[in-house]
Protein backbone atom coordinates (compact mmCIF):
# COMPACT_ATOMS: atom_id res chain seq x y z
CA UNK A 1 0.00 0.00 0.00
CA UNK A 2 1.34 3.43 -0.99
CA UNK A 3 1.42 5.61 2.12
CA UNK A 4 2.97 8.81 0.75
CA UNK A 5 3.18 10.49 -2.66
CA UNK A 6 5.65 13.21 -3.58
CA UNK A 7 4.61 15.61 -6.32
CA UNK A 8 6.95 17.36 -8.68
CA UNK A 9 9.79 15.00 -9.49
CA UNK A 10 7.98 12.63 -11.86
CA UNK A 11 4.47 12.21 -13.32
CA UNK A 12 2.02 10.71 -10.85
CA UNK A 13 0.74 7.21 -11.61
CA UNK A 14 -2.89 6.10 -11.42
CA UNK A 15 -1.97 3.91 -8.44
CA UNK A 16 -0.46 6.88 -6.59
CA UNK A 17 -3.45 9.03 -7.47
CA UNK A 18 -5.89 6.46 -6.08
CA UNK A 19 -3.72 6.00 -2.98
CA UNK A 20 -4.18 9.67 -2.10
CA UNK A 21 -7.82 10.08 -3.16
CA UNK A 22 -9.19 6.81 -1.79
CA UNK A 23 -6.72 5.47 0.75
CA UNK A 24 -5.56 8.73 2.36
CA UNK A 25 -1.89 8.54 1.42
CA UNK A 26 -0.16 11.78 2.39
CA UNK A 27 1.12 14.32 -0.12
CA UNK A 28 4.53 15.96 -0.12
CA UNK A 29 6.12 18.51 -2.47
CA UNK A 30 9.54 17.95 -3.98
CA UNK A 31 12.07 20.77 -4.08
CA UNK A 32 11.49 21.01 -7.84
CA UNK A 33 7.77 21.49 -7.24
CA UNK A 34 8.36 24.28 -4.74
CA UNK A 35 10.87 26.05 -6.97
CA UNK A 36 8.52 26.00 -9.96
CA UNK A 37 5.60 27.40 -7.95
CA UNK A 38 7.68 30.16 -6.36
CA UNK A 39 9.09 31.13 -9.75
CA UNK A 40 5.65 31.37 -11.30
CA UNK A 41 4.32 33.50 -8.43
CA UNK A 42 7.27 35.85 -8.94
CA UNK A 43 6.12 36.37 -12.52
CA UNK A 44 2.69 37.45 -11.29
CA UNK A 45 4.31 40.01 -9.01
CA UNK A 46 6.32 41.39 -11.94
CA UNK A 47 3.27 41.58 -14.21
CA UNK A 48 1.38 43.48 -11.50
CA UNK A 49 4.23 45.89 -10.89
CA UNK A 50 4.43 46.63 -14.60
CA UNK A 51 0.64 46.92 -14.90
CA UNK A 52 0.45 44.47 -17.79
CA UNK A 53 -2.99 43.81 -19.21
CA UNK A 54 -3.64 40.12 -18.50
CA UNK A 55 -6.93 38.30 -18.04
CA UNK A 56 -7.61 37.30 -14.43
CA UNK A 57 -4.63 39.03 -12.84
CA UNK A 58 -6.53 41.47 -10.66
CA UNK A 59 -6.87 42.77 -7.13
CA UNK A 60 -7.25 40.45 -4.16
CA UNK A 61 -10.91 41.28 -3.55
CA UNK A 62 -11.83 40.21 -7.06
CA UNK A 63 -10.21 36.82 -6.44
CA UNK A 64 -12.40 36.18 -3.39
CA UNK A 65 -15.41 37.46 -5.30
CA UNK A 66 -14.70 34.88 -8.01
CA UNK A 67 -14.67 32.08 -5.47
CA UNK A 68 -17.80 33.23 -3.64
CA UNK A 69 -19.86 33.98 -6.74
CA UNK A 70 -18.84 30.79 -8.53
CA UNK A 71 -19.69 28.40 -5.63
CA UNK A 72 -23.15 27.62 -6.97
CA UNK A 73 -23.30 23.87 -7.58
CA UNK A 74 -26.27 22.24 -5.88
CA UNK A 75 -27.58 18.95 -4.52
CA UNK A 76 -25.98 16.12 -2.60
CA UNK A 77 -22.29 16.64 -1.73
CA UNK A 78 -19.58 14.77 -3.56
CA UNK A 79 -18.07 11.82 -1.72
CA UNK A 80 -14.82 12.23 0.17
CA UNK A 81 -12.76 10.40 -2.45
CA UNK A 82 -14.07 12.59 -5.27
CA UNK A 83 -13.29 15.77 -3.33
CA UNK A 84 -9.82 14.47 -2.55
CA UNK A 85 -9.30 13.57 -6.21
CA UNK A 86 -10.16 17.13 -7.26
CA UNK A 87 -7.91 18.63 -4.58
CA UNK A 88 -5.05 16.40 -5.67
CA UNK A 89 -5.57 17.29 -9.32
CA UNK A 90 -5.49 20.96 -8.36
CA UNK A 91 -2.10 20.46 -6.71
CA UNK A 92 -0.78 18.55 -9.71
CA UNK A 93 -1.90 21.09 -12.29
CA UNK A 94 -1.05 24.29 -10.47
CA UNK A 95 2.24 22.79 -9.30
CA UNK A 96 3.50 22.66 -12.88
CA UNK A 97 4.61 26.26 -12.41
CA UNK A 98 2.61 27.98 -15.14
CA UNK A 99 -0.29 29.40 -13.10
CA UNK A 100 1.12 31.89 -10.61
CA UNK A 101 -0.49 30.33 -7.55
CA UNK A 102 1.37 30.99 -4.30
CA UNK A 103 3.11 28.09 -2.60
CA UNK A 104 1.31 28.95 0.66
CA UNK A 105 -2.05 28.38 -1.02
CA UNK A 106 -1.03 25.01 -2.43
CA UNK A 107 0.49 24.07 0.92
CA UNK A 108 -2.86 24.73 2.56
CA UNK A 109 -4.61 22.39 0.11
CA UNK A 110 -1.93 19.79 0.82
CA UNK A 111 -2.53 20.13 4.55
CA UNK A 112 -6.27 19.71 4.09
CA UNK A 113 -5.58 16.43 2.32
CA UNK A 114 -3.07 15.21 4.88
CA UNK A 115 -5.24 16.17 7.86
CA UNK A 116 -8.38 14.76 6.22
CA UNK A 117 -10.31 18.01 6.16
CA UNK A 118 -12.81 17.51 3.32
CA UNK A 119 -14.58 20.54 1.84
CA UNK A 120 -18.30 20.06 1.17
CA UNK A 121 -19.04 20.46 -2.54
CA UNK A 122 -22.58 19.94 -3.87
CA UNK A 123 -22.23 17.61 -6.82
CA UNK A 124 -24.70 18.86 -9.43
CA UNK A 125 -24.65 21.72 -11.91
CA UNK A 126 -21.22 21.86 -13.54
CA UNK A 127 -20.37 22.03 -17.23
CA UNK A 128 -16.79 21.00 -16.53
CA UNK A 129 -15.23 23.57 -14.20
CA UNK A 130 -15.83 26.53 -11.85
CA UNK A 131 -18.78 25.70 -9.56
CA UNK A 132 -17.51 22.50 -7.91
CA UNK A 133 -13.97 23.85 -7.59
CA UNK A 134 -15.23 27.11 -6.08
CA UNK A 135 -16.89 25.24 -3.20
CA UNK A 136 -13.55 23.60 -2.44
CA UNK A 137 -11.75 26.94 -2.60
CA UNK A 138 -14.19 28.53 -0.13
CA UNK A 139 -12.66 26.57 2.73
CA UNK A 140 -9.22 28.01 1.94
CA UNK A 141 -10.55 31.48 2.80
CA UNK A 142 -12.44 30.32 5.88
CA UNK A 143 -15.83 30.11 4.21
CA UNK A 144 -18.04 27.27 3.01
CA UNK A 145 -18.25 23.99 4.90
CA UNK A 146 -15.97 21.04 5.50
CA UNK A 147 -16.05 17.66 7.20
CA UNK A 148 -13.56 16.99 10.01
CA UNK A 149 -13.55 13.61 11.77
CA UNK A 150 -17.04 12.86 10.55
CA UNK A 151 -18.58 16.20 11.55
CA UNK A 152 -19.53 18.97 9.13
CA UNK A 153 -18.63 22.46 10.31
CA UNK A 154 -18.11 25.84 8.66
CA UNK A 155 -14.84 26.42 6.83
CA UNK A 156 -13.26 28.66 9.45
CA UNK A 157 -13.99 26.15 12.22
CA UNK A 158 -12.67 23.28 10.12
CA UNK A 159 -9.37 25.10 9.65
CA UNK A 160 -9.21 25.94 13.35
CA UNK A 161 -9.77 22.32 14.38
CA UNK A 162 -7.01 21.21 12.01
CA UNK A 163 -4.60 23.82 13.35
CA UNK A 164 -4.62 25.78 10.09
CA UNK A 165 -5.33 29.40 9.18
CA UNK A 166 -7.35 30.79 6.25
CA UNK A 167 -5.59 32.38 3.30
CA UNK A 168 -6.20 35.73 1.69
CA UNK A 169 -6.14 34.96 -2.00
CA UNK A 170 -3.60 36.83 -4.09
CA UNK A 171 -3.76 38.00 -7.70
CA UNK A 172 -5.03 35.35 -10.13
CA UNK A 173 -5.53 32.69 -7.41
CA UNK A 174 -9.32 32.78 -7.41
CA UNK A 175 -9.23 32.12 -11.13
CA UNK A 176 -6.63 29.34 -11.04
CA UNK A 177 -8.38 27.51 -8.19
CA UNK A 178 -11.69 27.33 -10.09
CA UNK A 179 -10.51 27.11 -13.69
CA UNK A 180 -9.19 24.14 -15.66
CA UNK A 181 -9.84 20.42 -15.74
CA UNK A 182 -9.30 19.58 -12.08
CA UNK A 183 -12.65 17.99 -11.27
CA UNK A 184 -13.22 16.19 -14.55
CA UNK A 185 -9.72 14.71 -14.68
CA UNK A 186 -9.69 13.62 -11.05
CA UNK A 187 -13.07 11.88 -11.26
CA UNK A 188 -12.27 10.24 -14.61
CA UNK A 189 -8.96 8.86 -13.36
CA UNK A 190 -10.74 7.11 -10.48
CA UNK A 191 -13.30 5.69 -12.90
CA UNK A 192 -10.67 4.51 -15.37
CA UNK A 193 -8.68 2.85 -12.60
CA UNK A 194 -11.74 0.97 -11.33
CA UNK A 195 -13.00 -0.09 -14.76
CA UNK A 196 -9.54 -1.31 -15.76
CA UNK A 197 -9.42 -3.35 -12.55
CA UNK A 198 -12.78 -4.95 -13.30
CA UNK A 199 -11.66 -5.73 -16.85
CA UNK A 200 -8.76 -7.74 -15.40
CA UNK A 201 -11.15 -9.71 -13.20
CA UNK A 202 -13.66 -10.41 -15.98
CA UNK A 203 -11.63 -13.31 -17.40
CA UNK A 204 -11.52 -14.97 -13.97
CA UNK A 205 -15.29 -14.83 -13.60
CA UNK A 206 -15.81 -16.18 -17.09
CA UNK A 207 -13.55 -19.16 -16.41
CA UNK A 208 -15.93 -20.31 -13.66
CA UNK A 209 -18.83 -20.07 -16.09
CA UNK A 210 -16.94 -22.11 -18.70
CA UNK A 211 -16.91 -25.04 -16.32
CA UNK A 212 -20.36 -24.53 -14.77
CA UNK A 213 -22.05 -24.45 -18.19
CA UNK A 214 -19.93 -27.19 -19.79
CA UNK A 215 -18.56 -24.86 -22.48
CA UNK A 216 -16.18 -25.97 -25.19
CA UNK A 217 -12.67 -24.59 -25.15
CA UNK A 218 -12.37 -25.02 -28.91
CA UNK A 219 -13.27 -21.34 -29.31
CA UNK A 220 -10.01 -20.48 -27.49
CA UNK A 221 -7.86 -22.06 -30.22
CA UNK A 222 -4.94 -19.68 -30.91
CA UNK A 223 -5.19 -20.36 -34.65
CA UNK A 224 -8.62 -18.72 -34.61
CA UNK A 225 -7.48 -15.64 -32.73
CA UNK A 226 -4.38 -15.20 -34.87
CA UNK A 227 -6.69 -14.36 -37.77
CA UNK A 228 -7.84 -11.15 -36.08
CA UNK A 229 -5.06 -8.65 -35.54
CA UNK A 230 -6.19 -7.43 -32.14
CA UNK A 231 -3.59 -8.50 -29.56
CA UNK A 232 -5.96 -8.06 -26.61
CA UNK A 233 -8.32 -10.67 -28.05
CA UNK A 234 -5.58 -13.28 -28.35
CA UNK A 235 -4.31 -12.41 -24.86
CA UNK A 236 -7.78 -12.94 -23.40
CA UNK A 237 -8.04 -16.36 -25.07
CA UNK A 238 -4.64 -17.32 -23.66
CA UNK A 239 -5.74 -16.15 -20.21
CA UNK A 240 -8.77 -18.43 -20.32
CA UNK A 241 -6.66 -21.35 -21.49
CA UNK A 242 -4.32 -20.81 -18.53
CA UNK A 243 -7.18 -20.47 -16.09
CA UNK A 244 -8.79 -23.67 -17.39
CA UNK A 245 -5.53 -25.60 -17.63
CA UNK A 246 -5.89 -28.92 -15.82
CA UNK A 247 -9.69 -28.81 -15.84
CA UNK A 248 -11.11 -32.30 -16.08
CA UNK A 249 -14.52 -30.70 -16.58
CA UNK A 250 -13.36 -28.73 -19.61
CA UNK A 251 -11.66 -31.81 -21.03
CA UNK A 252 -14.78 -33.97 -20.68
CA UNK A 253 -17.13 -31.42 -22.24
CA UNK A 254 -14.83 -30.13 -24.98
CA UNK A 255 -17.13 -31.63 -27.63
CA UNK A 256 -20.36 -31.58 -25.64
CA UNK A 257 -21.80 -28.95 -28.04
CA UNK A 258 -20.91 -27.89 -31.56
CA UNK A 259 -20.63 -24.31 -30.34
CA UNK A 260 -21.60 -22.20 -27.34
CA UNK A 261 -23.75 -19.04 -27.20
CA UNK A 262 -22.07 -15.74 -27.92
CA UNK A 263 -21.32 -14.79 -24.33
CA UNK A 264 -18.73 -17.60 -24.26
CA UNK A 265 -17.96 -18.24 -27.93
CA UNK A 266 -17.10 -14.56 -28.52
CA UNK A 267 -15.83 -13.87 -25.00
CA UNK A 268 -12.22 -13.18 -26.02
CA UNK A 269 -13.39 -10.79 -28.72
CA UNK A 270 -15.67 -8.89 -26.32
CA UNK A 271 -13.33 -8.72 -23.34
CA UNK A 272 -10.40 -7.94 -25.62
CA UNK A 273 -12.18 -5.02 -27.28
CA UNK A 274 -13.15 -3.49 -23.94
CA UNK A 275 -9.62 -3.89 -22.65
CA UNK A 276 -8.15 -2.24 -25.75
CA UNK A 277 -10.19 0.93 -25.37
CA UNK A 278 -9.67 1.06 -21.63
CA UNK A 279 -5.94 1.04 -22.29
CA UNK A 280 -6.21 3.71 -24.97
CA UNK A 281 -8.36 6.05 -22.88
CA UNK A 282 -6.18 5.52 -19.82
CA UNK A 283 -3.29 6.83 -21.90
CA UNK A 284 -5.30 9.97 -22.69
CA UNK A 285 -6.07 10.47 -19.00
CA UNK A 286 -2.42 9.92 -18.06
CA UNK A 287 -1.57 12.74 -20.46
CA UNK A 288 -4.24 14.89 -18.82
CA UNK A 289 -2.69 14.21 -15.41
CA UNK A 290 0.58 15.68 -16.67
CA UNK A 291 -1.04 18.68 -18.38
CA UNK A 292 -1.69 22.32 -17.48
CA UNK A 293 -5.33 23.33 -17.88
CA UNK A 294 -5.16 26.93 -16.71
CA UNK A 295 -5.97 30.16 -18.53
CA UNK A 296 -3.95 32.25 -18.87
CA UNK A 297 -0.73 30.30 -18.59
CA UNK A 298 2.47 32.04 -17.55
CA UNK A 299 5.46 30.94 -19.61
CA UNK A 300 8.84 31.96 -18.12
CA UNK A 301 11.65 33.01 -20.44
CA UNK A 302 14.42 31.77 -18.13
CA UNK A 303 15.71 35.29 -17.49
CA UNK A 304 13.28 36.43 -14.82
CA UNK A 305 10.55 37.52 -17.20
CA UNK A 306 7.88 35.70 -19.15
CA UNK A 307 4.71 35.85 -21.18
CA UNK A 308 1.07 35.38 -20.27
CA UNK A 309 -0.77 33.45 -22.96
CA UNK A 310 -4.55 33.46 -23.06
CA UNK A 311 -6.03 30.36 -24.64
CA UNK A 312 -8.26 27.34 -24.18
CA UNK A 313 -6.29 24.77 -22.19
CA UNK A 314 -9.18 24.65 -19.71
CA UNK A 315 -11.29 22.82 -22.30
CA UNK A 316 -12.21 19.30 -21.16
CA UNK A 317 -13.03 17.66 -24.50
CA UNK A 318 -10.15 15.17 -24.27
CA UNK A 319 -11.31 14.11 -20.83
CA UNK A 320 -14.98 14.09 -21.84
CA UNK A 321 -14.38 11.81 -24.81
CA UNK A 322 -12.14 9.54 -22.73
CA UNK A 323 -14.78 9.32 -20.01
CA UNK A 324 -17.49 8.57 -22.56
CA UNK A 325 -15.35 5.76 -23.95
CA UNK A 326 -14.62 4.05 -20.64
CA UNK A 327 -18.30 4.31 -19.77
CA UNK A 328 -19.06 2.32 -22.91
CA UNK A 329 -16.29 -0.16 -22.02
CA UNK A 330 -17.87 -0.77 -18.61
CA UNK A 331 -21.33 -1.23 -20.12
CA UNK A 332 -19.98 -3.77 -22.62
CA UNK A 333 -18.32 -5.79 -19.84
CA UNK A 334 -21.53 -5.63 -17.81
CA UNK A 335 -23.60 -6.66 -20.82
CA UNK A 336 -21.81 -9.97 -21.27
CA UNK A 337 -21.47 -10.56 -17.52
CA UNK A 338 -25.23 -10.27 -16.98
CA UNK A 339 -25.86 -12.67 -19.88
CA UNK A 340 -23.55 -15.25 -18.31
CA UNK A 341 -25.39 -14.85 -15.01
CA UNK A 342 -28.75 -15.31 -16.71
CA UNK A 343 -27.53 -18.42 -18.48
CA UNK A 344 -26.50 -20.01 -15.20
CA UNK A 345 -29.79 -19.37 -13.37
CA UNK A 346 -31.95 -20.41 -16.33
CA UNK A 347 -32.54 -24.15 -16.01
CA UNK A 348 -33.79 -24.33 -19.61
CA UNK A 349 -30.20 -23.80 -20.72
CA UNK A 350 -27.92 -24.44 -17.73
CA UNK A 351 -28.82 -28.10 -17.00
CA UNK A 352 -28.70 -27.00 -13.35
CA UNK A 353 -31.51 -26.59 -10.78
CA UNK A 354 -33.79 -23.64 -11.48
CA UNK A 355 -32.22 -20.41 -10.19
CA UNK A 356 -29.48 -22.53 -8.61
CA UNK A 357 -31.74 -23.44 -5.68
CA UNK A 358 -31.06 -27.02 -4.46
CA UNK A 359 -34.79 -27.30 -3.64
CA UNK A 360 -36.50 -25.05 -6.22
CA UNK A 361 -40.10 -24.11 -5.56
CA UNK A 362 -39.68 -23.83 -1.82
CA UNK A 363 -36.66 -21.57 -2.34
CA UNK A 364 -36.15 -18.76 -4.85
CA UNK A 365 -32.41 -19.27 -5.11
CA UNK A 366 -30.51 -16.66 -7.12
CA UNK A 367 -33.52 -15.58 -9.16
CA UNK A 368 -33.63 -12.00 -7.94
CA UNK A 369 -29.89 -11.21 -7.99
CA UNK A 370 -30.17 -11.60 -11.77
CA UNK A 371 -32.93 -8.98 -11.66
CA UNK A 372 -30.48 -6.71 -9.88
CA UNK A 373 -27.85 -7.30 -12.55
CA UNK A 374 -30.43 -6.53 -15.24
CA UNK A 375 -31.48 -3.34 -13.46
CA UNK A 376 -27.89 -2.20 -13.03
CA UNK A 377 -27.22 -2.88 -16.70
CA UNK A 378 -30.19 -0.74 -17.78
CA UNK A 379 -28.95 2.08 -15.54
CA UNK A 380 -25.49 1.76 -17.08
CA UNK A 381 -26.95 1.90 -20.57
CA UNK A 382 -28.74 5.13 -19.69
CA UNK A 383 -25.43 6.59 -18.48
CA UNK A 384 -23.67 5.47 -21.67
CA UNK A 385 -25.24 8.17 -23.84
CA UNK A 386 -22.16 10.22 -24.81
CA UNK A 387 -22.03 13.49 -22.91
CA UNK A 388 -19.21 15.01 -24.97
CA UNK A 389 -21.47 15.62 -27.97
CA UNK A 390 -23.80 17.86 -25.98
CA UNK A 391 -23.41 21.54 -25.17
CA UNK A 392 -25.40 24.43 -23.75
CA UNK A 393 -23.72 27.83 -24.27
CA UNK A 394 -22.74 29.82 -21.18
CA UNK A 395 -21.43 33.29 -20.30
CA UNK A 396 -23.67 35.11 -22.80
CA UNK A 397 -22.45 32.82 -25.60
CA UNK A 398 -18.81 33.70 -24.91
CA UNK A 399 -18.29 30.09 -23.86
CA UNK A 400 -19.77 28.14 -26.73
CA UNK A 401 -19.40 25.22 -26.97
CA UNK A 402 -18.70 23.74 -23.56
CA UNK A 403 -17.16 20.29 -23.22
CA UNK A 404 -19.76 18.83 -20.83
CA UNK A 405 -16.86 16.88 -19.37
CA UNK A 406 -18.25 16.92 -15.85
CA UNK A 407 -21.31 14.91 -16.86
CA UNK A 408 -19.10 12.51 -18.81
CA UNK A 409 -16.83 12.06 -15.78
CA UNK A 410 -19.75 11.54 -13.40
CA UNK A 411 -21.29 8.94 -15.71
CA UNK A 412 -18.02 7.02 -15.94
CA UNK A 413 -17.65 7.03 -12.16
CA UNK A 414 -21.21 5.80 -11.64
CA UNK A 415 -20.92 2.94 -14.12
CA UNK A 416 -17.58 1.86 -12.63
CA UNK A 417 -19.29 1.17 -9.32
CA UNK A 418 -22.21 -0.59 -10.97
CA UNK A 419 -19.92 -2.81 -13.05
CA UNK A 420 -18.35 -4.11 -9.85
CA UNK A 421 -21.78 -5.14 -8.58
CA UNK A 422 -22.72 -6.81 -11.88
CA UNK A 423 -19.48 -8.78 -11.62
CA UNK A 424 -20.18 -9.54 -7.96
CA UNK A 425 -23.49 -11.13 -8.92
CA UNK A 426 -21.81 -13.19 -11.63
CA UNK A 427 -19.16 -14.37 -9.16
CA UNK A 428 -21.78 -15.33 -6.59
CA UNK A 429 -23.81 -17.15 -9.25
CA UNK A 430 -20.90 -18.98 -10.86
CA UNK A 431 -19.61 -20.23 -7.51
CA UNK A 432 -23.06 -21.60 -6.62
CA UNK A 433 -23.37 -23.16 -10.09
CA UNK A 434 -20.06 -24.98 -9.74
CA UNK A 435 -21.17 -26.43 -6.43
CA UNK A 436 -24.33 -27.75 -8.08
CA UNK A 437 -22.56 -29.22 -11.10
CA UNK A 438 -23.14 -32.94 -10.63
CA UNK A 439 -20.07 -34.41 -12.32
CA UNK A 440 -17.19 -36.42 -10.86
CA UNK A 441 -14.49 -34.48 -12.73
CA UNK A 442 -12.43 -31.82 -10.98
CA UNK A 443 -12.18 -28.11 -11.74
CA UNK A 444 -9.02 -26.46 -12.97
CA UNK A 445 -6.70 -25.57 -10.07
CA UNK A 446 -7.07 -21.85 -10.83
CA UNK A 447 -10.85 -22.10 -10.91
CA UNK A 448 -10.80 -24.02 -7.64
CA UNK A 449 -8.61 -21.31 -6.07
CA UNK A 450 -11.13 -18.63 -7.09
CA UNK A 451 -14.05 -20.73 -5.89
CA UNK A 452 -12.46 -21.45 -2.52
CA UNK A 453 -11.65 -17.80 -1.90
CA UNK A 454 -15.30 -16.91 -2.44
CA UNK A 455 -16.41 -19.71 -0.14
CA UNK A 456 -14.23 -18.33 2.64
CA UNK A 457 -16.56 -15.33 2.64
CA UNK A 458 -19.85 -16.63 1.28
CA UNK A 459 -21.06 -20.17 2.11
CA UNK A 460 -23.01 -22.40 -0.24
CA UNK A 461 -26.69 -21.41 -0.35
CA UNK A 462 -28.66 -24.52 0.59
CA UNK A 463 -31.75 -22.39 1.27
CA UNK A 464 -32.82 -18.79 0.78
CA UNK A 465 -31.13 -16.16 2.90
CA UNK A 466 -30.13 -12.48 2.70
CA UNK A 467 -28.51 -12.68 -0.71
CA UNK A 468 -28.00 -8.92 -0.66
CA UNK A 469 -25.32 -9.47 1.98
CA UNK A 470 -23.68 -12.08 -0.25
CA UNK A 471 -23.56 -9.60 -3.13
CA UNK A 472 -21.90 -7.04 -0.88
CA UNK A 473 -19.37 -9.66 0.27
CA UNK A 474 -18.40 -10.71 -3.26
CA UNK A 475 -18.39 -7.05 -4.27
CA UNK A 476 -15.85 -6.27 -1.57
CA UNK A 477 -13.73 -9.17 -2.79
CA UNK A 478 -13.71 -7.60 -6.25
CA UNK A 479 -12.35 -4.29 -4.94
CA UNK A 480 -8.85 -5.66 -4.45
CA UNK A 481 -6.39 -8.10 -6.00
CA UNK A 482 -7.06 -11.17 -3.84
CA UNK A 483 -8.86 -13.14 -6.55
CA UNK A 484 -6.31 -12.23 -9.19
CA UNK A 485 -3.42 -13.16 -6.92
CA UNK A 486 -5.05 -16.48 -6.07
CA UNK A 487 -5.60 -17.35 -9.73
CA UNK A 488 -2.14 -16.24 -10.86
CA UNK A 489 -0.58 -18.12 -7.97
CA UNK A 490 -1.79 -21.29 -9.72
CA UNK A 491 -2.06 -20.39 -13.40
CA UNK A 492 0.93 -18.05 -13.61
CA UNK A 493 0.87 -14.39 -14.77
CA UNK A 494 -2.09 -13.42 -16.91
CA UNK A 495 -1.90 -10.94 -19.80
CA UNK A 496 -3.51 -7.51 -19.53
Amino acid sequence: MISSVTLGSAPISFEEFVAVARHHATVEFSSEYRERVIGSATLIDRFLAENRLIYGVNAEQLQENIVMSHAVSVGEPLSEELVRAIQLMTLISLGQGFSGTRLETLDLIRELLNRRVTPVAPGNGSVGYLAIEAHLALVLIGRGRATVEGHTVDGAEALRQAGLAPRRLQAKEGLTLTNGCHSVTGISVLAAHDIAHQSRLADLLAALGYEALKCTTRSLDPRLHALRKHPEQAACARNLERLLDGSQIAKRFRDYRVQDPYMFRALAQTHGAARRFITDTSRVLAEALASVGDNPVLVPDGAGDGTAIMGGNFDGTYIAMAADTITTDAAVLAKVSERRTDRMVNSAFSELPAFLAPTPGLNNGLMIPQYTAAGLLMEMRADSAPASVDSVPTSANQEDPVSNAYLAAQQSYRVAGKLRYVHAIELLTATQALDLLDVPEHSAPAVRAIHDMVRQRVPFAATDRLFGLDIEATGELLRGDELLNAAEGVAGPLEF
